[in-house]
């Protein structure tokens, strides 16, 4: 008898002992893997399968929490028969949030049959019904003093978390949490690194553009009552929205507003929507991960990201495509997206500023423009006006070019004669600012010597030219624009706000302007 006793002792240390060895066993397995895997998707996989050869569990869920800390995201399921009720990338319902409640989070916790029908929402208390679940174990993730998550494991066996298993489940998750903490910063530390490089080929590319300028040059009452909205709303994070036709200068003004906001230490970033192909206006605004679609053999990160904390200039917003709009909705409302082929939700602060030419409100009557993002888009609508209602601001806008142009090309234009500026002054533009400032281009390269020549015989204007407003001659829009900058200035001549500054000119250039229209400062 006592042998036999001897003998089952022997048996239960020797079974006891296989049982360590077999955990051991198991937890050098894990640590391999977490060591080899840094990826969040890879990590899981690898534990969820190395777990199943142990307790043969019927599904494995991760939760990781939301950055601010306040709700879960469903980030990885495994789950083979799942109707499809949770995603990846879904936001844990509220329902299930109160699960919380009923059991204490800074432990391992097993849920029964009656805890779960009890504390779990109908619609998934009914769902491990049909699948026959028996037993939950909830696994919070500590690392560092914080809680990454929790992982979930259900089996159809009500004893499968007992005993040496809680025991090994303790060791696996301090294990996976250090892992799990690490492929996240580690996931983030990439994801800075791609943004970084991203902006910074976008930066090199915007430092190699022409633009059109890079001060503001006009002092007509329309132009200084666009300048005056300008001021007023760019201090403000509120989205802003340049009506206009092509040509005005609508992005010179989206990036004066960017400059003169608490954003201009940071990117302005720009797209035109008219000018990308359909299929990608997604990608370049929302960025894409690798294989999300043919072609894509690399992540892109999206203007959106590029943008975070700084200010995103939607060129063109009229050619948005109709499917597409609830998405930029969306990101502008919640301040978040997914990138094309990603369930992970991307959070970004980014001040939007949109351009068009188009009526936008008699596309919503049209049906094809949203009325809830022309809403969203108008909140503080700013109209820029053609050229040929601001002719005061055109012989200094011609003279600004004509420098700019001629010392690139190393020219001297000394002057510009009257019967030449008399025809640019009438001139409709239909093209507006960018009309003139490629016919200014054109007029310095063919000008040989010190007057500028405009080929003005060459000059065509399209079928319907905009109309042309009442004659003035040269003399009196340009007394005129000077006296509009003097008031403006408040009869300043010189300093960086004077009236020589907001026309573009040398301070005693204006003053013998002002000597030969007979002009005196204002007392």
């Amino acid at each position: 008898m006592r042998k036999l006793k001897i003998l089952r002792g022997f048996r239960e240390r020797l079974h006891e002992l296989t049982q360590e060895r077999d955990e051991l066993h198991l937890v050098l397995h894990i640590n391999k893997l977490l060591l080899n895997n840094l990826e969040p998707e890879q990590l899981f996989t690898a534990i969820s399968s190395a777990l199943w050869e142990r307790l043969h569990h019927h599904y494995m869920t991760l939760s990781t929490l939301e950055p601010s800390g306040a709700r879960e995201r469903l980030r990885l399921l495994d789950f083979p028969r799942s109707p499809g009720r949770l995603k990846i990338g879904d936001q844990v319902p509220e329902s299930l949030e109160r699960v919380n409640l009923g059991i204490d989070i800074n432990q391992i916790n097993v849920l029964g049959q009656d805890q779960i029908a009890a504390l779990l929402p109908p619609e998934l208390a009914r769902l491990h019904k049909q699948e026959q679940i028996q037993s939950i174990c909830l696994i919070p993730l500590f690392s560092r003093g914080r809680t990454l998550g929790v992982i979930s494991l259900g089996s159809q066996n009500e004893r499968a978390f007992q005993g040496a298993t809680l025991r090994l489940l303790e060791l696996v998750a301090g294990q996976v949490a250090l892992a799990l903490d690490n492929a996240m910063a580690f996931q983030d530390i990439r994801h800075s690194r791609d943004k970084l490089v991203e902006e910074k080929l976008y930066l090199e590319e915007e430092v190699a553009q022409d633009f059109a300028t890079q001060e503001m040059v006009g002092a007509s009452p329309t132009f200084a009552k666009v300048l005056q909205q300008i001021e007023t709303v760019a201090p403000s994070d509120a989205t802003v929205l340049l009506l206009g036709e092509t040509g005005t200068g609508k992005e010179l003004l989206a990036r004066t507003i960017h400059e003169r906001s608490k954003r201009k230490a940071r990117t302005f970033v720009k797209l035109n929507c008219s000018a990308i192909p359909m299929g990608l206006v997604e990608s370049e605004l929302f960025g894409h991960e690798r294989g999300a679609f043919t072609g894509a053999i690399a992540r892109k990160v999206g203007r959106f990201e590029l943008a975070h904390l700084g200010s995103l200039f939607l060129d063109e917003i009229g050619d948005l495509p109709l499917e597409l709009q609830p998405k930029l909705l969306r990101a502008i409302q919640e301040r978040e997206f997914e990138r094309l082929g990603s369930t992970r939700t991307i959070q970004v602060d980014v001040r939007l500023i949109a351009a068009t030419h188009q009526d936008l409100a008699q596309m919503v009557e049209n049906g094809t423009f949203r009325r809830d993002l022309f809403y969203r888009l108008n909140v503080f609508p700013i109209r820029v006006p053609p050229l040929r209602d601001r002719r005061e601001d055109i012989p200094n806008l011609v003279r600004y070019f004509t420098q700019k142009f001629a010392r690139a090309m190393d020219k001297r234009i000394e002057r510009i004669p009257a019967e030449t500026m008399e025809f640019l002054v009438r001139w409709p533009w239909p093209g507006n600012i960018r009309e003139l400032q490629n016919l200014v281009e054109r007029s310095v390269i063919l000008s040989p010597g010190p007057d500028l020549r405009v080929p003005m015989g060459e000059m065509i204007l399209p079928a319907d030219p905009p109309p042309v407003a009442a004659t003035q001659t040269y003399e009196d829009l340009e007394r005129q624009g000077i006296l509009d900058a003097l008031k403006a200035s408040g009869g300043a001549v010189g300093g960086p706000h004077g009236a020589a500054a907001r026309l573009g000119l040398k301070r005693t250039t204006l003053h013998s302007k002002m000597k030969r229209l007979g002009l005196d400062r204002p007392k």
